[in-house]
């Protein structure tokens, strides 16, 4: 097969591997293909053109959604497949290395491109890695306790570059510890114990949605989308925590910060449930800036804190280069001001049990989540808002997977709450707790939770990654003047 249609059909086989098709398992093959392809090119040129269409055609058919919120989103795509393209260029450039080193390099390569991706720009982007593809099944993520989403991602691309070498007869018979290494993984995955959990918590999700999911629906529409929050939760009674999603507040014209009403409003239900409660808001700053918050409220109607996110949507919560951008795309006007992000984790004691929280977009980075664990978090809420994106996309399937990685890796348990859907209930293996609440409905889901001790990896971090990406970088150092004689159509000699 020529190496185009390779690449291609490894950028969409890697998209069925993901919510709302899967198995999961496709992603090995996905990347196997992408990497077959890369192995038959000969110039680091045609690399790197190859790695830009499959980190487009990928990014592009997984996340299509993102016209909904705006047309000019979509340049996402070319933007993350630079990354792939400058790992096409890098690896061809290797290609007449001996099968083991090229195995290597191809492994550790793409974990160092990983790096990169999960942080730049403005911030990274971890959707999309071949870790979360692996969510869907509890045999397929449960080593992520031990090595994180990562760590699994570094295993998908070990098995696929073993996988690419016997598709273009260069498999070196001293590869088949890779596929044991994956397995030895596995194995101590399993039986290293979880951590130990409290009592349980009853928990009320409440999805208030808005008065008009998926479309906005004149000035009032956030304080209406505050009072269906309200009503739902005054139909609620023994619960030991509430859970208002992001944005859930009426923001700048309901936040319980600057607004009386809200907060007596919210504390005499805390009173009446003798409960705790968390909800999103948010709250101008100046004229030019604002920020958004996951407020936190005691049983006795008291403010206790909140936690600010830290990590904004560009062109969503903020515009990059703000005076040039908004004259060429006029819609951005739309987002006057730009969001004040938070300097770091922070926790709340809930009578002896620290409760941490992450706010939508940041909610798809291992690194945030895990920070909150770090500072002791023993419970995590997940408070996103999916309204922006229209109906019937697969956003929220995706991103409940994500938090299901999330989940397994921390080792804790998760709230997951939507605006508009959906939410649901997640135990620290990635199972669901409740079934998940319906898309662009008002919904109340109810279940019990358990505070837990971190995992593993919540510990130690992306340990597996680093040290992937370190020794292809010291590999390729090492060997950066071997050449080795190769015939014609990239096949070594």
């Amino acid at each position: 097969m020529k190496p185009v249609l390779l690449v291609l059909a490894g950028a969409l086989v890697t998209t069925l591997a993901f919510p709302p098709y899967g198995p999961g398992v496709l992603v090995v093959a996905g990347v196997a293909l992408f990497l077959a392809g890369l192995r038959r090119l000969d110039r680091p040129v045609h690399g790197a053109w190859a790695g830009l269409a499959y980190g487009a055609v990928f990014i592009a058919t997984l996340m299509w959604w993102l016209k909904n919120l705006h047309p000019a989103a979509l340049v996402l795509a070319p933007v993350e497949g630079v990354f792939f393209g400058a790992y096409g260029w890098w690896l061809v450039s290797q290609r007449r290395r001996p099968p083991v080193a090229w195995w290597a390099l191809a492994t550790g390569g793409w974990a160092f491109m990983e790096l990169w991706r999960y942080r730049l720009p403005y911030g990274g982007m971890e959707w999309g890695a071949a870790g979360y593809a692996l969510a869907d099944a509890r045999w397929t993520r449960y080593p992520a306790a031990l090595v994180g989403t990562s760590g699994l991602t570094v295993m998908v691309v070990a098995l696929a570059a073993v996988i690419a070498l016997a598709l273009t007869g260069r498999l070196d018979r001293r590869l088949w510890w890779a596929p044991a290494a994956v397995a030895l993984v596995y194995g101590v995955a399993a039986v290293v114990p979880s951590g130990a959990a409290g009592d349980p918590i009853r928990v009320a999700i409440v999805q208030g949605s808005t008065p008009c999911p998926f479309e906005h629906c004149g000035p009032d529409e956030r304080y209406r989308t505050y009072l269906q929050h309200l009503e739902l939760t005054r139909g609620l009674d023994d619960v030991d925590l509430v859970v208002w999603p992001e944005s859930s507040m009426g923001g700048f014209d309901a936040d319980p910060v600057n607004s009386a009403e809200v907060r007596e409003a919210i504390a005499a239900e805390t009173a009446r449930l003798d409960a705790w409660f968390l909800g999103g808001t948010d709250r101008p700053i100046d004229e030019r800036s604002w920020v958004n918050a996951n407020v936190v409220m005691s049983p006795q109607g008291e403010f206790v804190g909140e936690y600010l996110k830290q990590l904004p949507i560009p062109f969503g919560e903020f515009v990059p280069f703000r005076s040039i951008a908004t004259k060429l795309i006029s819609e951005l006007y739309r987002v006057p001001r730009d969001m004040r992000p938070g300097d770091g984790a922070v926790t709340f004691d809930l009578d002896g049990i620290q409760l941490g929280s992450v706010i939508s977009w940041e909610g798809g980075f291992s690194r945030f989540a895990r920070a909150h664990a770090a500072k002791g978090a023993e419970l995590l809420v997940v408070a996103t808002n999916n309204d922006s994106y229209g109906p019937g996309v697969p956003t929220s399937d995706i991103f409940i997977g994500m938090t299901r990685m999330r989940a397994t890796e921390l080792g804790l348990d998760v709230i997951h709450g939507a605006v508009s859907g959906r939410s649901v209930l997640i135990d620290a293996s990635g199972d669901f707790i409740t079934g998940m609440s319906g898309s662009g409905v008002q919904a109340v889901v109810v279940g019990e939770v358990r505070p837990r001790e971190p995992s593993v990896y919540a510990r130690t971090g992306d340990v597996l990654m680093w040290a992937a990406a370190a020794a292809a970088v010291a590999l390729w150092w090492a060997g950066r003047r071997v050449v080795v004689s190769e015939g014609p159509a990239g096949q070594e000699e």
